[in-house]
């Protein structure tokens, strides 16, 4: 499992309730049911991946994260999950604020734009930089709103959004000196909980 999911698992009680946006094949909730006894949906749009959740015995619903969250009550579950999607979505603000009506608390990972790799790519070799992180070319990427450490915070200010943890992760690794002092130049991938 990739190291930002298993950080964002610590944030999840056993036996709660999680929604995990753009799940992919449902490997986390997958893990989170079978170690936490956790209930979990997943929202997915690639028929494959939700085969794939099928397969595991993931509860899944097709739909684009672009629609909202509308079809979900107010409070209708203790977590809210993104990773490595906020990047890919038309209007990250509007879902970040239905991430936390629909959850007490959300969890969101995204490739940081301001990692050192990636403005040396840019210094050194004036093209968009193409990483494990941030794996496609500038004319097929789907992320859509690149940010850094940094931009996040910026907005969730403006929406009224505490942020209760905030996690730098790079190569594999987390916790560095560096990393934690630097995050916004150090960490590649950002990982953050956020409440109202």
């Amino acid at each position: 499992m990739r190291l930002d999911l298993r950080l964002a698992e610590r944030w999840i009680k056993p036996k709660s309730r999680v929604l995990d946006l753009g799940c992919g094949d449902g490997e986390l909730l997958a893990h989170l049911r079978d170690n936490f006894d956790v209930k979990g949906y997943g929202l997915e749009i690639d028929e494959e991946k939700i085969n794939d959740c099928v397969a595991r015995g993931v509860n899944v619903i097709q739909q684009n994260l672009n629609d909202g969250l509308g079809n979900f009550g107010d409070s209708s579950f203790d977590s809210v999950i993104m990773t490595q999607a906020l990047q890919a979505v038309e209007k990250p603000d509007r879902l970040l604020n239905d991430m936390l009506r629909v959850g007490k608390q959300a969890i969101i990972t995204f490739p940081n734009f301001a990692h050192w790799k990636t403005r040396g790519y840019l210094f050194f070799k004036g093209k968009m930089p193409v990483s494990e992180a941030l794996p496609y070319s500038w004319y097929d990427t789907p992320n859509i709103h690149l940010c850094t450490f940094k931009d996040f915070e910026v907005l969730c200010r403006q929406l009224d959004i505490n942020i209760l943890n905030r996690l730098a992760v790079d190569d594999d690794q987390q916790g560095s000196l560096l990393m934690n002092r630097f995050p916004n130049m150090m960490g590649e991938v950002a990982i953050y909980r956020v409440s109202r």
